[in-house]
């Protein structure tokens, strides 16, 4: 199924970075869904369980939304690893959503994790340690992207931009994906399926980093790019691969089935990213729902800036436009000064 919003988003979003806007063509802000945000006193199993419990009842509760197995029967988390160890998705948060949802009736085996490179989901503990066999998740797949075999090829995204390498980070992710090498498959990313083709529901766990092409690598990056095959071809400018983010973001099957984001700021990186840094990394004692990952984005890309002048160094560049376009196909909100957050106390 070809996959592309390109014209739709060019005419919509860069027309305003060129100054000649018409006022009717400037888009409507809508309305942000609420942040439910939890103060962690702990970075440990029991202070993850209790409020992931916590954040997830409440939102049932304000939504009407159970999260409890439907006709697949299977649930998937997208995790993230692909900065190493010291920047990876909490494996005690992972464990408290997996907990969470067995206490709503998923089976262990039918509640799945996907991640994008073997080594660097081993090196933060997501697959069996090669020194002892030992894992936090027995029993739960972790499906692997970059083994090619979950991709489908009726679902693709199409677009011009020919594949090239880039030294930040996009090569070594995608450097061992399928790719036929003819144009026409040149210019297609193979979407994995199994989030929102195998799955009731998928949800999200994203780490925060700065990205030198994205700006914010996070809930919107790590659902669309870090799930997709052939996406090197995007690092050329500050243009393409925020417009392959925003575009793929707003696929109808990918967010229908997108329950929501869960992020911990437990440890996030302003500058540098997205390979880890200790020297720029920051932690604040915060847990994170909402079904607005444009919001979310949105608020890290403020902290992130923060931190940036606070230690000298220049912010987020204005013309990586990620979020904007994302705004303008309808994903989400930028507006983070009418955020609404709704505070989970135990």
């Amino acid at each position: 199924m070809r996959l592309s919003l390109f014209p739709l988003l060019l005419a919509a979003a860069l027309a305003p970075l060129a100054g000649h806007a018409s006022e009717s063509a400037v888009p409507r802000t809508p309305p942000s869904d609420p942040v439910w945000q939890a103060q962690l006193t702990a970075f440990d199993d029991e202070t993850y369980a209790r409020d992931v419990e916590a954040l997830i009842a409440r939102f049932e509760a304000a939504t009407g939304k159970k999260l409890v197995p439907g006709l697949k029967k299977k649930v998937g988390l997208k995790i993230y690893t692909d900065s190493g160890p010291g920047m990876a998705t909490p494996v005690p948060l992972v464990k408290a959503v997996i907990a969470a949802l067995e206490r709503r009736g998923f089976e262990r085996q039918n509640i799945f994790l996907v991640g994008l490179n073997q080594l660097r989901l081993r090196m933060t503990g997501y697959l069996p340690s090669l020194v002892t066999g030992e894992t936090p998740f027995k029993g739960h797949p972790v499906y692997v992207l970059e083994s090619g075999k979950f991709y489908d090829p009726v679902w693709f995204y199409d677009s011009p931009l020919p594949q090239r390498f880039d030294p930040i980070m996009a090569e070594q992710q995608t450097k061992d994906y399928p790719n036929n090498s003819t144009k026409d498959e040149d210019r297609k990313s193979f979407l994995a399926t199994p989030l929102f083709l195998d799955s009731d529901f998928w949800i999200n766990l994203p780490v925060y980093t700065d990205h030198p092409m994205l700006g914010v690598n996070g809930a919107l990056v790590n659902a669309t790019l870090w799930n997709a095959s052939n996406t090197g071809r995007f690092f050329r400018s500050p243009a393409n691969a925020p417009a392959a983010v925003a575009e793929m973001s707003a696929i109808p099957e990918l967010r229908q089935t997108w329950v929501f984001t869960i992020v911990s700021l437990e440890h996030y990186q302003f500058i540098g990213g997205p390979y880890f840094n200790s020297l720029y990394s920051a932690s604040e004692p915060l847990l994170w729902l909402s079904t607005d990952p444009v919001l979310l984005d949105s608020l890290m890309r403020s902290r992130i800036n923060g931190l940036r002048k606070q230690s000298g160094f220049e912010p987020i560049l204005e013309e990586i436009r990620t979020l904007e376009f994302a705004e303008t196909l309808g994903v989400g909100s930028t507006h983070i000064s009418s955020a609404k957050f709704i505070p989970v106390v135990q």
